[in-house]
């Protein structure tokens, strides 16, 4: 059976959110990882997840990148295998250079929490091959800093490498400013690392997996590298 290492930072707050989903939901092994642990057991994928590890002192994940776990952390992305990193988990991922870019403060300076389009912009990867290629989803949003950010050659980097896995868009599927919540270029709400075992997003798909809570949109992420539903 499969089993799915769940990172606590002080601050975390979704963290039993992703427990549930894998151990409720998809009925495989969780286990919480604490951040001050040194060593990782034998996990299928690992999740960062959302909250505001340390108060977003500094700035967001800036403190938790280098928490003693994350040394461990680089090793297992470094091996290969699936890591993610959700919200604040997206932030802590750049933060330690797992993924490129910078995540700012969103555009209108407001705390965003609703619910949001995405469409599937590359389906070809472990974490949406449970998706259809452009197909369109909703889930939550729930930031400051969200703002995904980087320079004319990082972006044209990920386009060139199908790199950008969720952009922002609106019912049907169109890229707007309008359906942009808080400013990312070019409608980025994830991204994956040259080698396609980093993802790193910024909606929160534990949030989206039973329709107690308006939708299941979010399920495929889970299901996709981890099987089940």
């Amino acid at each position: 059976m499969k089993k799915v290492g769940v990172v606590v930072f002080p601050g975390s707050n979704c963290d039993y959110d992703v427990y549930h989903v894998v151990k409720k939901i998809l009925n495989l092994n969780a286990e919480y990882i604490w951040h001050k642990d040194t060593s990782l057991r034998d996990y299928d994928a690992i999740v960062l997840p959302g909250g505001f590890s340390y108060g977003d002192n500094l700035r967001a994940g800036a403190i938790a990148r280098f928490s003693p776990v994350m040394q461990e952390i680089v090793k297992y992305a470094k091996a290969g295998k699936p890591l993610i990193g959700i919200c604040n988990g997206f932030q802590v991922l750049v933060e330690a250079g797992l993924l490129p870019g910078a995540l700012i403060t969103n555009t209108g300076l407001r705390f965003r929490c609703e619910d949001v389009y995405l469409k599937v912009a590359n389906q070809n990867t472990m974490f949406t091959r449970d998706y259809t290629p452009g197909q369109v989803i909703k889930m939550p949003i729930a930031h400051y800093t969200g703002n995904y950010f980087a320079t004319d050659d990082v972006l044209k980097t990920l386009q060139d490498n199908d790199s950008i896995i969720f952009q922002y868009c609106d019912a049907n599927g169109e890229l707007t400013d309008d359906a942009n919540p808080n400013g990312s270029l070019l409608n980025i709400a994830g991204i994956m690392n040259r080698e396609k075992n980093v993802l790193g997003m910024m909606p929160h798909p534990e949030r989206a997996c039973e329709m107690i809570l308006g939708s299941t949109d979010g399920l495929g992420v889970f299901t996709s590298i981890l099987g089940g539903k």
